[in-house]
């Protein structure tokens, strides 16, 4: 399942674009297409080319579903940050929750904040896994954006049940010419934004590429509470420097450094209609009333080192290490209401270590393969305060991830292929015995009292791949299918209690092709999946702490489609998803709709309750229901539609409509319609573009009938979020 197309007034055959994508074939998760280029084969047709990558293949060659963005199509289709990709790529979900944001593809990903769970759909910045804590995913200079779909274990590890999301940023050219580009935007909300990129070739063995971006605009939310607040607004930066050298023509060295910062004055939330303080919940979604202050600044940078040589005899090697360091410093209205003083102030930083090895095999052999190890280090401090009566939660949590992994290829003849790929994953967590919750510092004591040590380790491993079959009948169609096997690793919630790890088995078959001369490009998918041990968050009342357990398990199965129409001067694009799903869990958890999250353990027989040191969570202790996977909306659809008209005087005007439907989605296994379901929403934008020499202005709008809907959930808290309002603007674009 594939979204790739740009508009061209050229002869319709033309106008089929084909993407080409690394490591599908043999490489995925260390390096992916450098930058988009403009390149013919036989049919001269626009391709995504893979730089460092030798084995290019069209999207309609690879065996799985997926949606490949080019640059061009990020900008048509109203896609500058992670969370606006759902509406790009059906079957994905983002939802806001909190410290975090729940990344689940086909109901498979993460539906906990707790920083002891892996990711269950990866996310890679040209090649390096990101951590999930930081949300300053905006997109800049990018090349291309895939999400994959179907676990990804051989190549990705086991941070891809679900699937994942490669972004590929623009790397410079060596012996390119000295070029770039500038966007210069306004806005409603005060909205001011400004991008640059510019390739600087230094020499004919070394260029330099530097990118910038800049964000900023007011808050969504109007201040009606006694103490004010900016929550919701944005100030973001973010800066690329890529370095590339080719001491050999066999070699090629390529640094990067990134750094980012965001403000944006607190999480924006009310709480959910029918939990605790929902009696102060304001009446507007747009009007947050808070009586204690609100902070959120986020920062992430990261150093990548990527080398690659190629022997005389076609053996390439390839290595990627990479540098993290993200950090959260959070302070918010517990209760996002004037009812009470309750304050929450929230530091987590994460640092993160990680190097890949691949060995690749020569092109244009009908057996081919790919060998490989990785090694990621994760250290994880988080350091939480509650207020007014003082509960604090320390944790310092280490994880380490290796693998061995390899694949084959073998291409019997013109028309089959099958791939085998394999991966050994191992993983070791440990929490620090200094992590635990101390209450009444101050009060009780002068020190507190630690009712709760965080404290342990945990190991596991696991067997982790895909066999595959691909049949080509023509240059024109292609069927496919495989089955693999996915895993993510399990963790520590104390010294006395483990979770275990996610499996999930996932069979696929689709066909992907192109008819009637070219001018029409689909593909259609189905699968089945056996989700086993499903990994949640819910109350520990030994220590009152939110934990994670292994709650349910699930099957989930369903279709995806896609469909690109090219006529003449007219582009339509259509793709959808259906997901049948069921959830059966396995243990009762505590309904912390009715109980919130007091942080405090059970009281023992005789123990009073209002003494502030225990809560009694009896009452409160429930069978979870059966229903769909959470985050797993049955259906979702995206529909584009564009037309240029070519000016007189060798213009270009083009506008184009963009429209996206998301079903209902389930947010906990209570399934409670009033507290656990997010509703459907279509969101409707438009961009006309007008295009002279090197000038580009586009004059845009988002959520144009001003849709108000539940963009996620802070389960800990009983809060909820809501997506932006209707927003517009005009940004003007001068190449060089």
């Amino acid at each position: 399942m594939y979204l790739l197309n740009t508009t061209k007034i050229k002869s319709t055959r033309n106008l089929l674009n084909l993407a080409v994508v690394a490591g599908l074939a043999g490489f995925t998760s260390i390096s992916f297409a450098q930058e988009t280029d403009t390149a013919s084969d036989a049919d001269d047709v626009e391709v995504i080319t893979v730089k460092s990558e030798r084995r290019i293949k069209r999207v309609q060659d690879i065996p799985t579903s997926m949606t490949v963005l080019s640059a061009k199509q990020l900008e048509k289709k109203a896609v500058s940050r992670l969370d606006d990709l759902p509406f790009a790529s059906p079957g994905l979900t983002i939802t806001d929750a909190g410290l975090t944001q729940s990344v689940n593809i086909r109901g498979i990903g993460l539906a906990s904040g707790d920083p002891d769970v892996t990711n269950g759909v990866g996310t890679y910045i040209d090649g390096l896994f990101q951590p999930p804590i930081v949300s300053t995913l905006n997109f800049y200079d990018v090349a291309n954006i895939q999400v994959l779909r179907g676990p990804q274990g051989t190549f990705a590890g086991s941070n891809s049940t679900g699937g994942a999301i490669m972004v590929t940023s623009r790397r410079p050219e060596i012996g390119g010419d000295f070029d770039g580009n500038v966007m210069l935007g306004i806005g409603n909300y005060a909205s001011r934004n400004a991008r640059a990129a510019v390739n600087l070739p230094v020499s004919d063995t070394f260029a330099a590429r530097v990118a910038v971006n800049y964000k900023n605009r007011d808050s969504f939310y109007n201040s009606t509470g006694s103490v004010d607040t900016d929550a919701g607004s944005l100030d973001e930066t973010s800066a690329r420097l890529g370095l590339a050298w080719s001491p050999l023509d066999s070699t090629d060295i390529y640094v990067k450094y990134e750094t980012s910062e965001k403000s944006a004055g607190g999480f924006a939330y009310r709480p959910i209609e029918g939990t605790a303080y929902s009696e102060g919940r304001t009446g507007s979604i747009r009007d947050l009333a808070y009586n204690t202050p609100s902070q959120n600044e986020e920062s992430a940078d990261s150093l990548l080192l990527d080398i690659s040589h190629r022997f005389e005899n076609g053996l390439s090697v390839k290595w990627l290490s990479g540098t993290q360091e993200k950090e959260i410093d959070n302070i918010y209205d517990y209760d996002a209401t004037e009812l009470d003083v309750s304050t929450r102030s929230q530091f987590v930083k994460e640092d993160q270590v990680s190097h890949e090895l691949n060995l690749i095999s020569p092109d244009g052999k009908d057996f081919t393969w790919v060998a490989g190890a990785y090694y990621q280090k994760n250290e994880v401090l988080v350091d939480i305060d509650n207020g007014p009566f003082p509960v604090e939660i320390d944790i310092q949590n280490q994880k380490v991830i290796k693998g061995v992994f390899g694949q084959v290829s073998y291409r019997f003849s013109d028309r089959w292929q099958t791939e085998f790929g394999l991966r050994k994953a191992w993983f070791e967590g440990s929490a620090d015995p200094q992590s635990g919750v101390v209450v009444g510092r101050g009060i009780i004591a002068p020190d507190g009292v630690k009712v709760a040590t965080i404290s342990g380790n945990y190991e596991d491993d696991d067997i982790l791949g895909k066999v595959s079959v691909n049949y080509t009948p023509s240059r024109n169609h292609s069927f496919y299918g495989y089955i693999a096997r996915g895993y993510k690793p399990g963790g520590i919630n104390s010294e006395t209690s483990v979770f275990d790890k996610e499996t999930v088995i996932s069979i696929e078959g689709g066909w992907k092709g192109r008819l009637f001369d070219d001018t029409v490009s689909a593909s259609v998918a189905v699968f089945n999946n056996d989700y086993k041990n499903f990994q949640n968050t819910n109350i520990d009342v030994t220590t009152g702490r939110s934990d994670v357990y292994n709650i349910a398990d699930a099957s989930i199965a369903g279709l995806e489609f896609a469909l690109d129409i090219y006529l003449d001067n007219l582009t339509i694009d259509f793709a959808g998803s259906f997901i049948d799903s069921e959830m059966e869990p396995t243990q009762p958890i505590v309904n912390t709709r009715e109980s919130g999250s007091p942080s405090l353990p059970q009281c023992s027989a005789g123990q009073d309750a209002s003494s502030g040191t225990c809560f009694d969570y009896t009452p409160f202790l429930v069978a979870a229901g059966t229903g769909p996977n959470l985050y797993a909306p049955e259906k979702s659809f995206t529909v584009g539609i564009e037309y240029a008209i070519e000016l007189s005087y060798g213009a270009l005007l083009t506008p184009r409509l963009n429209y996206a439907w998301i079903d209902e989605q389930w947010t906990n296994l209570i399934y409670d319609p009033e507290t656990d379901l997010l509703a459907d929403r279509g969101l409707l934008s438009a961009m006309v573009t007008y295009e002279t020499g090197n000038w580009r202005v586009n004059a845009w709008g988002r959520n144009l009938t001003g849709e108000e809907y539940v963009s996620g959930q802070q389960l800990s808290n009983n809060t909820e979020f809501y997506g932006a309002p209707r927003t517009f603007g005009i940004d003007v674009n001068y190449t060089f």
